[in-house]
């Protein structure tokens, strides 16, 4: 689709593609010795220009007279070797590349699967207000596995400048930036799961809109996305945005809009948790239950 705030997005990461061209390992290695260096511990190779024997000249001074062993530090040095690293140097790490999130093996015969010990990736969905960024975060910190949290929102406002606002109103650049965050999110969560850290994500995916729909983030992040729905009653969203501020705090009118654009979810086949007499500890115990149940028969989406 082509913006008017510039080109289209390219293409996001094809899986199995390695660094860039001309990448090379020395580089990053400070222990590496460049090329033509000489070992640590090997005498010098003599000067460029100097017969065997002959003294090298400095000019406006004498021939440098050759050092004899035991008379301290030569005073003059032609060249400088490769530097010795120091103990504490970091090494550069080769890193996984991320590719596309595969679906999670089910259990063994009947056995629930353990999401605790299991690497996921999760795209929690829900209106403003549904509690989306408080689950996701208690969830990724009480895991028994490495966990990352990448919330959209968080991502999106990454922009400070030209910040493009939806609540000021959805057009090109709106929906530009929600496209460039929800590709980074993917990158991010793609890289994460392939270096054995689970993601759960965050984002008010909307049933009946395509452009925010969950087609892109399965493009994004992979097939083994597993997302779950949050949707508690509509005063508990009203209730709870109104106790935020700044741009993350809407109208009463848009989050009954929005609220009720989110039940379009009921009948998709995807799990829907209502949290509205839960906290969030119980919350994330609930979604712990609805992961297993996903894992075993994933939902088609």
């Amino acid at each position: 689709m082509q913006h008017a705030v510039g080109s289209p997005l390219p293409p996001p990461h094809q899986p199995g593609h390695g660094p860039a061209t001309g990448w090379s390992p020395a580089a990053h290695h400070p222990s590496a010795p460049r090329p033509g260096a000489v070992p640590q511990g090997a005498p010098p190779p003599p000067a460029p220009g100097f017969a065997g024997g002959a003294a090298p000249q400095v000019q406006g001074q004498g021939p440098v007279a050759p050092q004899a062993p035991g008379q301290g530090p030569a005073t003059l040095q032609l060249g400088h070797g490769p530097v010795p690293p120091t103990p504490d140097t970091t090494g550069h790490v080769q890193l996984p590349p991320g590719g596309p999130v595969a679906m999670p093996s089910p259990p063994q015969g009947t056995a629930q699967a353990d999401t605790g010990a299991t690497t996921l990736a999760v795209l929690l969905i829900g209106p403003a207000g549904a509690g989306k960024t408080s689950v996701a975060k208690f969830w990724a910190e009480h895991r028994r596995v490495p966990t990352a949290h990448i919330s959209l929102d968080d991502v999106r406002e990454w922009v400070r400048s030209g910040f493009a606002d939806p609540q000021s109103g959805w057009n090109d650049h709106s929906e530009a930036q929600y496209r460039l965050a929800r590709r980074t999110c993917g990158f991010a969560a793609r890289n994460f799961l392939a270096n054995g850290i689970s993601c759960i994500l965050d984002d008010a995916v909307f049933p009946d809109r395509p452009v925010v729909g969950l087609g892109g983030w399965k493009r994004h992040v992979g097939p083994g996305l597993l997302p779950v729905v949050l949707l508690p009653g509509l005063e508990i969203v009203l209730e709870r945005n109104a106790k935020r501020s700044g741009n993350r705090r809407l109208t009463d009118e848009e989050v009954a809009r929005i609220h009720g654009r989110m039940a379009g979810w009921y009948g998709s086949g995807l799990p829907i948790i209502d949290n509205s007499q839960l906290d969030v500890p119980a919350t994330a115990r609930v979604l712990d239950d609805v992961l297993a149940r996903a894992i075993a028969s994933p939902p088609k989406w």
